[in-house]
């Protein structure tokens, strides 16, 4: 029985984190549910789970929470409870399905705690992967991916001898607006944004999906997991989404991943890890597959992907400054202030602004994060 903390579990990967849960009540319990503000998801979740101890970022909503619970439960709230909450020693495993950089502080106290990682936030990683991986690798603490791609990759490099890697190549669907035109691209609606054609995510995922920017933020995430070059590394855009991602080695052999866009499937293996599990689905049927389709991506249309590929060469603090000006940019796309197209803008700007620290630590990455957050505000 493996004790699981749920990092976000009244969003999407932490709903279908619970349902791997239910349906394997002998091999899973969970001990730690957070959310950011849905009560009322997180309320009925520990009516069902049960859980030892909860968090609930806004402070009003922990006081109706602890009245409601009484005292068979431990409440925590704020920033410095989530820490806290990642400390509790019960935990074997914690699923990290924050989303954006608000996962970064309890993500280093975790692995400071010795719990094994189930990672579905990549921000924290293209901040701080570096010194995430360090710290990992120091106590001895297994970082296991949970992102379609990143799950693919570890599971094709599984027993094999990474010295003899050649290239990743990490896969993208193209995401909504793959075949709009140049004009299209810049007037297309929120709603157009958020219909995702194969994956059911959260918003701020689906508008970086979009722009590409949600891969090039595995792009980062990937050079940090696997410690490689970002020379070792090409994206492939596959619109059918069922190669989730392929390693090459230098004899020629490429290993690949496939299976139905189902995220249950990445999150079940990192959990049983090293088992296999039964899984949801029947699997893919191969007499009725017509075709697997790849191209290279268009950066001019979507220049995102571009800039994370500055990002993932010069690397030093500029990655943390990219990560928070695109999140305060597709905040005010989703809140209609800018158009799809000044997400890109609003990026490059902060990073031409920026002084890249080569050498950062912790500080000097949250001190750029900040940085970059009031510079990407102060730009319409």
């Amino acid at each position: 029985m493996k004790n699981i903390a749920i990092f976000g579990s009244t969003g999407s990967i932490g709903k279908n984190a619970l349902s791997v849960i239910r349906r394997f009540p002998d091999k899973f319990r969970v001990v730690g549910l957070s959310a950011s503000s849905d009560i009322r998801g997180l309320y009925s979740q520990i009516k069902e789970f049960h859980p030892s101890f909860v968090c609930i970022r806004d402070k009003e909503s922990a006081f109706k929470l602890k009245k409601g619970l009484g005292s068979k439960i431990r409440v925590y709230s704020t920033d410095e409870g989530l820490i806290q909450f990642a400390q509790e020693k019960s935990i074997d495993q914690s699923l990290f399905a924050i989303s954006g950089s608000a996962a970064l502080a309890p993500l280093i106290s975790s692995i400071a705690s010795g719990k094994d990682i189930a990672l579905a936030n990549k921000e924290a990683l293209v901040m701080a992967g570096p010194l995430i991986m360090r710290m990992a690798k120091k106590a001895k603490v297994k970082v296991i991916p949970i992102d379609s791609e990143q799950s693919a990759i570890w599971q094709c490099l599984y027993g094999q001898d990474r010295v003899r890697l050649k290239t990743i190549y990490l896969t993208a669907s193209g995401g909504p607006l793959l075949n709009e035109s140049d004009a299209s691209l810049r007037r297309v609606s929120l709603l157009k944004v958020l219909k995702h054609p194969r994956w059911k995510m959260g918003k701020k995922i689906t508008v970086d999906s979009a722009t590409l920017m949600n891969k090039g933020l595995e792009f980062l995430e990937a050079m940090f997991l696997f410690n490689v070059s970002h020379k070792m590394i090409k994206v492939l855009i596959h619109p059918q989404a069922l190669v989730h991602s392929m390693v090459e080695f230098v004899d020629g052999v490429v290993l690949a991943q496939l299976s139905k866009t189902d995220m249950r499937i990445p999150i079940q293996y990192a959990l049983s890890y090293p088992d296999r599990l039964n899984g949801f689905s029947p699997g893919i049927n191969f007499y009725n597959l017509k075709a697997l389709n790849f191209s290279k991506p268009d950066c001019l249309r979507f220049p995102c992907l571009s800039l994370a590929y500055q990002a993932a060469k010069e690397l030093g603090s500029l990655p943390a400054v990219m990560n928070a000006a695109n999140e305060v940019a597709v905040s005010k796309f989703l809140s209609e202030r800018i158009k799809f197209m000044d997400i890109p803008k609003i990026v490059a700007k902060v990073m031409r602004n920026h002084r890249n620290n080569k050498a950062p630590g912790l500080n000097d990455i949250l001190k750029a994060d900040v940085w970059a957050r009031q510079e990407a505000y102060g730009l319409a």
